[in-house]
C-alpha cells in the first residue's frame, strides 16, 4: 500500500510505501461500528443516580381514606405511580457501561478504519510536525498553509512544543500512535501520519495477539 506523502503546502510530492496488514485491510462495517461503540461505552462513568420510593421525599400520611370515595386506593405518595413518586427500578450510581473487546477484535477494527481512510483520500504522510515554539499560532498557520481545517495528527512523538500549541486549537488533536483511539479517527476529516509513526501502527495492529 502507497500513501501520499504531503509537503508544508497540504500537495502531494511522493508516494510513501505503508505495511499493507495495516492500511490495506478490507472494510467491516460491523467490527468498526462495535469498536466505537465500546469505545464510547468505556467512557462514560456511573455518576447518574434514581430514587425509589424509600429514598424520595414524601409524607407518609394516607392520602385519602380507604373506601367510600370513589377512587383507587392509595397508601403513599411515594408509589411510582404518583407524580413526584419513587422510580420501580431507579438507575444505580455504580451502573457498569463497559464492553468487553478482544484485542484481536480491537486490532483489526483500528486497522480496517485506517485502511477506510486511506481509500477515501482523508490520510496521508507527513515527514514530521513540529513548531519551534509554543506558539499556537505558528502551528495554526502551517495547517491553514496545508489547506486543512480538521485534522488528527499521529505523530511518533509529541515533545512539549507541539503539546503546548495544539492543545488550544479547534478540530486539531495531536496524538502519538498509542492514544489514537478510534472515534478520533472517524471524527477528523483528515489524518496526518507522520513517517516514524507507521512503524509504530505496524506494531500495534499489523501482527497477531499472541496470548
Amino acid at each position: 500500500m502507497q500513501l501520499e506523502l504531503l509537503n508544508d503546502q497540504g500537495q502531494a510530492t511522493s508516494k510513501v510505501d505503508a505495511p499493507d496488514t495495516v492500511f490495506a485491510r478490507d472494510y467491516n462495517e460491523a467490527l468498526i461500528h462495535q469498536v466505537v461503540v465500546a469505545f464510547q461505552a468505556n467512557a462514560r462513568q456511573g455518576t447518574r443516580a434514581q430514587k425509589n420510593r424509600e429514598t424520595v421525599k414524601h409524607s407518609t400520611k394516607k392520602p385519602w381514606r380507604q373506601k367510600g370515595t370513589g377512587r383507587a386506593r392509595a397508601g403513599m405518595t411515594s408509589s411510582p405511580l404518583w407524580r413526584g413518586g419513587g422510580r420501580t427500578f431507579p438507575n444505580s450510581p455504580d451502573e457498569n457501561f463497559s464492553h468487553k473487546l478482544n484485542k484481536k477484535m480491537y486490532r483489526a477494527g483500528m486497522a480496517s478504519i485506517l485502511s477506510q481512510l486511506a481509500r477515501d483520500g482523508r490520510l496521508a504522510v507527513v515527514d514530521s510536525i513540529k513548531v519551534d515554539a509554543p506558539k499556537t499560532k505558528l502551528l495554526a498557520a502551517k495547517f491553514k498553509a496545508m489547506g486543512l481545517d480538521s485534522v488528527l495528527v499521529i505523530a511518533d512523538s509529541v515533545d512539549e512544543n507541539l503539546a503546548l500549541a495544539s492543545r488550544n486549537l479547534a478540530n486539531v488533536l495531536v496524538v502519538e500512535p498509542r492514544y489514537a483511539d478510534p472515534l478520533s479517527l472517524v471524527f477528523y476529516k483528515k489524518v496526518l501520519v507522520t513517517k516514524g509513526a507507521i512503524e509504530q501502527l505496524k506494531q500495534m495492529y499489523g501482527t497477531e495477539v499472541t496470548q
